[in-house]
């Protein structure tokens, strides 16, 4: 009977465009789901939600909730972290928001938005009380008590001279061990500092080499600023390691799971139009050996493997370069070291696969030919894998723009061609032997 079977919608333009639409509307339907979900959380829960969202996320969400919504939130959290939420709105309505928090609240609030998000003065935290070089354990004590009941957290102690300039920070266990008469200085302890205007990545750096749970950000006259924790600099550390990941595939971390079809086309297409120019470039190699293939059709079988190690070898090595450049750990005096281990952690890497897979074209499909050359072509191309895996990053760092920008693109396309080079050029070779 004519009609009654299922039809391909796509032979149908106004059923495509039904399916388009239906699309859009089920992710408008799971965007309001979630608005509706994060206004049924508690003010606590809003709050910690909203620092953990990507920033035009943030903005989205903030835009769909009301004033009274976002102040409730805002009420849980601490001043860095209302500062970090209010950067997310428009300076009118960040206006507003201000002037219905608490004369304390605003003030350190608008203190914090005064600086650069990126550098220290912008992570820091206001958690802490000053006291004088010459006070008492006893004084120290009454002033956490009364920090702890304004505000129910207990601050970092830092002590310093007459002029105002730091000294160091109080041991918690000064206050629990020693007699109240006795003075502040006696057991001061060094802290590490920075200065206000100190880069984001150099705080992360600063935090893995004094290895504390606290940086004290300085002004110009040795005056104390604020406070970086910990939990700060993993929250950075956290972004970035997102961003990386992103990055590695070619997608902009602006873009969410939710986001319409058209957002997503603009942040992929034009990574994906430069990795079809490098696959191209791969398919050249592999079009010059084409009567070596046609000759021993079974050399395509192995292709796949001999060119998918060396990308996943060449990932691994990235990732680490990656985060090394990210934590400091690669520096111009290290840079030949590291490139150096990588290749020659490929070529052992190369060995002990490349022996697994010529055993395997041995023994099933009986191929001297194919097992010598896919087990050479492993070794070489694991090596290139471990070289370009290092090099690459470096030379994008060097050129200012960030390591992990597109460069599994590049990568990718090297082991690629050098993995079809050297497997199809060798079973040429042994061909003609």
């Amino acid at each position: 009977m004519r009609g009654s079977g299922p039809r391909d919608p796509g032979s149908n333009p106004g059923g495509a465009m039904i399916q388009f639409l239906n699309t859009e509307l089920f992710i408008l339907l799971m965007a309001k789901r979630l608005i509706d979900r994060i206004k049924e959380m508690s003010p606590g829960e809003r709050g910690r939600f909203l620092l953990g969202l990507p920033r035009r996320r943030r903005e989205e969400v903030l835009n769909s909730l009301k004033n009274e919504e976002i102040l409730q939130a805002l009420h849980y959290l601490d001043p860095d972290e209302v500062a970090d939420v209010l950067r997310s709105v428009s300076s009118l309505r960040r206006r507003y928001l201000l002037s219905k928090l608490g004369k304390e609240m605003k003030g350190k609030v608008e203190y914090l938005l005064s600086f650069d998000p990126r550098t220290a003065a912008g992570l820091m935290s206001l958690n802490y009380i000053i006291v004088s070089d010459d006070a008492t354990l006893g004084d120290v004590a009454k002033d956490l008590r009364v920090h702890e009941k304004r505000t129910g957290k207990t601050p970092e102690v830092l002590v310093v001279d007459k002029k105002g300039k730091f000294l160091g920070g109080l041991p918690s266990y000064a206050l629990a061990l020693h007699k109240g008469n006795e003075k502040v200085i006696k057991h001061v302890k060094k802290l590490p500092t920075l200065r206000y205007d100190v880069k984001e990545s150099d705080v992360i750096k600063a935090f893995k080499k004094h290895k504390h749970g606290k940086l004290v950000v300085l002004d110009d006259d040795g005056s104390v600023m604020g406070v970086i924790y910990s939990d700060d600099i993993l929250r950075i550390i956290s972004k970035a390691m997102s961003k990386s990941i992103y990055n590695f595939a070619g997608v902009s971390e602006e873009e969410d799971a939710l986001d319409p079809f058209t957002t997503k086309i603009r942040y992929r297409y034009k990574w994906l139009i430069i990795n079809l120019l490098t696959a191209f470039l791969a398919a050249s190699v592999v079009a010059a050996f084409r009567n070596t293939i046609s000759s021993l059709v079974l050399l395509a079988v192995y292709m796949p493997i001999v060119a998918g190690e060396g990308g996943n070898a060449a990932t691994q090595t990235l990732a680490v370069m990656v985060r090394g450049l990210a934590l400091g750990e690669i520096k111009p005096n290290t840079a030949k070291r590291v490139i150096l281990h990588e290749a020659l952690a490929g070529v052992i890497n190369g060995i002990i696969t490349g022996s697994i897979v010529a055993a395997v074209a041995l023994l099933v499909n009986r191929s001297p030919i194919i097992g010598l050359a896919v087990g050479l072509a492993m070794i070489i191309n694991l090596f290139i894998a471990g070289v370009f895996g290092a090099i690459i990053p470096l030379i994008m760092k060097k050129l200012g723009k960030d390591p992990a920008t597109s460069a599994t693109i590049f990568i990718t396309t090297a082991t690629d061609v050098f993995g079809f080079l050297s497997f199809l050029g060798i079973a040429t070779l042994l061909l003609r032997l």
